[in-house]
């Protein structure tokens, strides 16, 4: 199929570059030029206005898929509503909060295009291994339309799945994260306490080892913390600095809304912004050391 992907960041790249592999022909559009360059690389159409990339399209149905900050994909939609032809399909593919995300389908659909909210995990290894996918909206035949698209981002390891109406993708996604959260606060404590518990001098990265061979905590983020403390057993030169885009703060205000306790959660989120006001230690520089395997995330504040 032929699909237009605005946004070639780490994630965006990935899709365009995993898509047109599997001979989809990718339209790319980014804020810089240098993006749609390395997309050239790989066989993208090159589309520096909005305009363009309709135009690529001639005869066959518009598909636009946004891989943007959740703060810009609203903005970047009405742009998008200037030239997209009626009954284009749009996707959103970022973080973006599913309570924003439905307000979002009901303007889409408004003004004659439809919309399907992508949650999308797997970091900077989907490429390699498959990203995992998670859908909703409100037209399932939008849906179904893209779903070659979304076979060719699953290979050869990944998944995706249909959850139903607007926003419940990012809503499955939303919690997805925040679950996430949680586990690497877990672990980040834990190998905390192998560091400056009673044993001195414990290698740590046996230790994971040990752990990611058939124990209850095998787990990929596990791996992530092995590999990275045997590469730097001290995590130097990180500064324990976690970032938090979102997701698990809005899993929480969903949750209060329901009356739902989310305890484990909760206290992960306080430790990213404790962390973010100075209060860092080797349990949160692993933290950003985790970030930084899975998703190419920064180490450090000023990176």
């Amino acid at each position: 199929m032929r699909i237009a992907i605005h946004g070639l960041g780490r994630m965006g790249m990935q899709i365009a570059h995993k898509l047109s592999d599997d001979g989809h022909q990718v339209i790319a559009h980014n804020r810089t030029s240098e993006k749609i360059d390395e997309a050239e690389q790989f066989g993208a159409i090159r589309a520096e206005a909005k305009q363009q990339a309709i135009d690529a399209f001639k005869d066959e149905p518009v598909v636009v898929w946004l891989m943007l900050p959740a703060e810009v994909t609203d903005t970047q939609a009405d742009e998008w509503f200037k030239v997209m032809p009626k009954n284009s399909i749009l996707i959103d593919g970022g973080n973006s909060d599913f309570r924003l995300t439905k307000k979002l389908s009901e303007k889409v659909e408004g003004n004659g295009f439809r919309l399907v909210d992508v949650g999308v995990s797997g970091g900077v290894w989907g490429y390699r291994y498959g990203f995992s996918m998670m859908a909703g909206a409100n037209d399932k035949a939008a849906f179904d339309l893209i779903e070659g698209a979304l076979q060719t981002l699953a290979k050869p390891d990944g998944a995706y799945h249909y959850f139903g109406s607007s926003g419940s993708g990012h809503f499955v996604k939303m919690v997805h994260n925040a679950i996430e959260y949680g586990m690497m606060e877990s672990l980040a404590e834990g190998y905390r306490i192998l560091k400056e518990g009673p044993y001195k001098h414990l290698d740590l990265g046996a230790a994971g080892d040990v752990w990611q061979h058939r124990s209850v905590i095998t787990s990929w983020l596990n791996e992530l913390c092995r590999d990275a403390l045997k590469q730097n057993p001290e995590l130097e030169g990180i500064d324990g600095y976690v970032a938090e885009n979102g997701e698990a703060r809005w899993t929480l205000e969903t949750a209060d809304s329901l009356n739902i306790a989310m305890p484990s959660i909760r206290a992960a989120l306080d430790v990213r912004l404790a962390s973010q006001k100075g209060d860092v230690s080797f349990a949160t520089q692993l933290l950003a050391a985790m970030r930084n395997r899975f998703g190419g995330h920064a180490f450090n504040k000023d990176d």
